[in-house]
């Protein structure tokens, strides 16, 4: 049964309720890769994310970090024998020219591994995402980016939605007249465990260009 996590960010921890939810969805805990956001750079990278793992008492055998230090073919094997597959959370654009130059996105799409991923990786991991100036992106023209496609929709992950609402549903209104969209700041979740898509903390649901504000489930 697929597995994706689409997380914000947690500036401490994984919340305990949380957490038991994922303790029970990681039962292989063999591997965990991780896929750098900006491959360019090497230190430090991945430590934040591993430490929600580490804190919620998820203990892999294996760390990998997926970066230009690791050779194309080396990084499609590593996710291949996968258990939890990590987009990291950074640069939303490096990551995506990252995931189409290693041609990592088909191999993801194929694996069993739960998939997860934070801020700019939960973004890549939807259908496709708007990059605008108004949500931080570097363009003078806003452009629709497909993601790796695991979920039917798009995600807006970690962005100050509280004091941006109004702007965030007029920027996105003609995409989500294509596709439902999905927009959270921190501490949020979209689970999706088979055909159904879990909620935790505050997200919204654009659709049509109506915001509605969902239930807690998880």
């Amino acid at each position: 049964m697929k597995t994706h996590y689409y997380l914000g960010w947690f500036n401490n921890f994984f919340p305990e309720k949380l957490g038991k939810v994922l303790q029970k969805d990681i039962n292989n805990r063999k591997s965990l890769v991780m896929i750098s956001s900006n491959p360019s750079i090497y230190e430090d990278v991945g430590d934040t994310e591993r430490s929600w793992f580490n804190q919620a008492n998820i203990i892999f055998d294996e760390y990998h970090l997926i970066n230009y230090r690791v050779q194309k073919e080396d990084a499609q094997l590593l996710i291949q024998n996968a258990s939890v597959i990590f987009l990291l959370g950074g640069n939303t654009v490096k990551q995506n020219e990252f995931l189409i130059e290693y041609e990592l996105s088909e191999v993801i799409k194929k694996s069993k591994a739960v998939v997860m991923g934070a801020s700019a990786g939960a973004t890549n991991m939807s259908a496709k995402w708007l990059c605008s100036k108004n949500f931080g992106y570097d363009v003078e023209e806003s452009s629709v980016y497909e993601g790796i496609g695991l979920d039917d929709f798009s995600v807006l992950s970690h962005f100050d939605l509280e004091n941006n609402m109004s702007m965030v549903q007029n920027e996105l209104s003609a995409l989500s007249k294509e596709i439902n969209i999905y927009a959270s700041n921190k501490d949020c979740v979209v689970r999706v465990k088979g055909n159904k898509i879990d909620i935790f903390g505050n997200v919204y649901l654009i659709s049509n260009s109506i915001k509605q504000k969902l239930e807690e489930t998880l």
